[in-house]
């Protein structure tokens, strides 16, 4: 039933049920025209039948005068071979003088008159000699007109029942040819998503499908604007929130080195540790803000060996735990990938952030570029079940661990992921391993 609620499913249903429709009202129609012909031309022969007989018998009878009993005439043909048409020939009185061989002896229920008469078992033509003393009576059987007209009708119609298949296969493949630009505009709108809004370009389009070319695109049009209108606050927003923390901060680790007195020293120590707290926090949120405005909606490419050499290097050089990361490039082919560099290290840090901060302290983290064009980050850590894997993604979902965090990371780093068409797998414990934590970023395919 759903196929007929598509509109060439509903197309097709109608179509080939109105043509079979006529086809079959014309058969109809031939049927009753060829019963009427069948009618007349049955009609002529007995006519012509009767009154060629009408002077043979008179003649032999002229020549018989012995007749007192009806006398059968014995057939020239064989016995097998049926007979159409039966008469009799009856004097002036309705006695019957002769009849075919097939004929019964009683004389037809049809009056001595000349013309037609229809009787219950078929038609009979009347003929009579100039001194109506000799009437010649021929019949044909109202079956056999009937077997005539089914058999006509069967021949009409047994060609119809061979052209509906073809008609709905006609008819299939004509609503298919009319209606691929309905799919071809149908696919154009199913692959616009956050990274790509451009207008669609259709120029053969039908007339009556550019009223809802010009609509999609015009609300295109306004989805570019209203994404660009909130990257422009998020960066304006980052500097606004970045700038008085840093300065508190600033201002907070001054403070710390005047001061010597314990207790006061104690609580700076802790303004200062909120405020570091708060500026990871924000800088979270920034990211989310920036996740949520689109930044990965691109449709330029990036170097996924470059940008991962770039982010790696940063860690090496600021981290405490440098010693720990362990980078390997087994790229096999092309390095561009879709989206932008901006938001794909951002999703790198946060995902080098987590290995670092909740796997086991001391342990390797290692990123690899796999020949199959994907990213990988393992890292030692006790195994998770398939529900914590789950939970892990949720924002502000920390799982089992003690560690800083804000729980946004992974949130972050599949919503950008998406935007460039890319997903993340995480995996625990690592293939091939009884424990330990992956997380892997899978490429459709390579740009480039």
């Amino acid at each position: 039933m759903r196929a007929f609620r598509s509109l060439a499913g509903q197309l097709m249903l109608w179509i080939t049920a109105t043509i079979t429709l006529l086809w079959l009202l014309a058969v109809a129609f031939g049927a009753f025209v060829m019963h009427d012909e069948f009618g007349e031309i049955f009609d002529s022969a007995l006519q012509e039948t009767a009154e060629r007989l009408v002077p043979l018998v008179a003649d032999d009878l002229l020549r018989r005068s012995d007749l007192t009993t009806p006398r059968r005439v014995e057939a020239m043909r064989a016995p097998s071979e049926e007979e159409y048409l039966t008469y009799q020939v009856r004097d002036a009185t309705g006695r019957v003088l002769l009849h075919s061989h097939t004929a019964v002896a009683d004389p037809f229920d049809a009056p001595l008159k000349v013309g037609f008469w229809q009787s219950a078992t078929g038609r009979i033509y009347t003929a009579a000699t100039e001194d109506g003393e000799i009437f010649v009576q021929v019949k044909d059987s109202a079956a056999e007109r009937r077997e005539a007209t089914v058999e006509g009708s069967l021949a009409l119609l047994l060609p119809v029942l061979l052209i509906v298949p073809v008609t709905i296969a006609a008819v299939w493949f004509v609503v298919r040819r009319v209606l691929a630009p309905v799919e071809t505009l149908r696919a154009a709108i199913g692959e616009k998503d956050g990274g790509n809004l451009a207008a669609i370009e259709a120029a053969d389009l039908p007339l009556e499908l550019r009223p809802i070319l010009r609509s999609v695109n015009l609300l295109l049009a306004r989805l570019r604007a209203v994404l660009a209108a909130e990257r422009e606050f998020t960066s304006n927003s980052a500097h606004e929130l970045r700038t008085p923390i840093a300065g508190a901060l600033a201002q907070t680790q001054l403070l710390l080195a005047e001061l010597r007195e314990a207790p006061v020293r104690a609580r700076a120590q802790q303004v200062e540790a909120s405020l570091q707290k708060l500026t990871r926090l924000t800088e979270k949120l920034l990211q989310l803000a920036r996740a949520e405005a689109g930044i990965g909606v691109t449709e330029t490419t990036f170097d996924l060996a470059d940008v991962v050499g770039v982010v790696v290097t940063d860690f090496q050089r600021a981290s405490d735990d440098a010693g720990r990361i362990r980078l390997r490039n087994d790229l096999a082919g092309p390095s561009l990938r879709e989206g932008t560099a901006d938001a794909f290290a951002i999703v790198l840090r946060n995902l080098v952030e987590n290995a670092l901060l909740h796997g086991q302290a001391g342990e390797p983290v290692d990123i690899a570029l796999t020949p199959a064009g994907n990213l990988t980050i393992r890292n030692a850590a006790p195994p998770m079940s398939e529900a914590e894997l789950s939970a892990v993604r949720k924002r502000f979902s920390r799982g089992r661990t003690a560690a800083p965090g804000s729980g946004l990371g992974l949130s972050i780093a599949d919503r950008l992921l998406a935007q460039m068409r890319a997903s993340l797998v995480l995996t625990s414990p690592v293939p091939g391993q009884a424990d330990g934590f992956q997380a892997e970023i899978v490429f459709p395919a390579a740009a480039g």
